[in-house]
């Protein structure tokens, strides 16, 4: 049954990537938009969604958080119509995406360090390690395999092509272990990495994510204590339609008194100050506060 489930989701994408590759890009943004700002409510846990936003704003009125919702909903659906345009993203460098401190990669190579970049899911993440491959940044990108079985191969094949060529999928409890060697063999050639650090997780720490314990990955901080990884947040914003800006944060500071607990919680912070900057293009339907 749960096959037949995820070959109807299957056709049901790819029936749409076919229409928004006719369409071609600010049309398909717009109408992807739409539809999922109608259909994004009956699919997902509306309770789920609120609680969460309420969590993070406590004194929010009503109307505030269904404008949240809202946009992000609308942000979901250009994200979904925009891997059709991964190319034209790929071949125009800075046409729809500025890079507001361009030089801080420039001084990030002088370090001669290996770097974990990392960030969360607003506008269109997926942007991110292609924006830092391109500036010329030998980098792996680890992702969360989809459950759809046939769904996957092509979302796969989209994110090598076009985001990062190398792409290595986390390992989740009880299955295939083969992601977490090919990050060891990475890790021991220094290689630079992106990770999105706010989904919910099966293994990690209990960290504060304001103010309520999440457990979160601690990956980036294990690599920072371990291996001698600098920590750089990286930030995204969808300014209009299918244009963005990427902000470069500081790295990290971290001492000699700092284990993965602190590591972790610096990064969290800086993952809340993101979510306080652009609460509309956050992806809110994780569940991300259960342990």
């Amino acid at each position: 049954m749960k096959l037949i489930k995820y070959f109807v989701e299957f056709l049901f994408v790819v029936f749409f990537f076919f229409i928004f590759k006719i369409l071609r890009l600010k049309l398909s943004s717009n109408l992807s938009c739409l539809i999922f700002q109608k259909i994004g409510p009956l699919i997902r846990n509306n309770n789920k969604i609120y609680k969460n936003i309420n969590l993070v704003f406590p004194n929010n009125d009503q109307n505030e958080n269904k404008k949240i919702i809202k946009n992000m909903w609308c942000n979901y659906g250009r994200t979904f119509a925009e891997y059709m345009f991964l190319d034209f993203f790929r071949k125009n460098k800075y046409l729809n995406i500025k890079v507001e401190n361009l030089s801080k990669f420039d001084e990030l190579k002088k370090l001669n360090k290996p770097l974990l970049f990392f960030s969360g899911h607003f506008a269109n993440f997926e942007l991110l390690a292609m924006t830092i491959e391109r500036n010329n940044f030998d980098i792996c990108a680890l992702y969360r395999p989809l459950n759809n079985v046939f769904l996957n191969p092509v979302m796969k094949y989209l994110r090598t092509k076009y985001l990062c060529k190398d792409q290595i999928p986390k390992s989740i409890p009880g299955k295939s272990k083969d992601g977490t060697r090919q990050l060891l063999n990475r890790i021991k050639n220094k290689k630079h990495i992106a990770l999105m650090v706010d989904q919910k997780v099966n293994e990690g720490i209990k960290v504060d994510l304001f103010k309520k314990k999440a457990l979160t990955i601690n990956i980036p901080a294990q690599l920072a204590l371990k291996h001698g990884y600098s920590l750089v947040p990286i930030e995204i914003k969808r300014v209009s339609n299918a244009n963005f800006v990427i902000q470069i944060k500081e790295n990290i500071k971290i001492n000699s008194e700092d284990d993965q607990f602190s590591i972790t919680e610096k990064i969290n912070r800086e993952l809340e100050k993101m979510i306080l900057n652009n609460p509309k293009q956050w992806i809110w339907t994780h569940d991300r506060w259960r342990i």
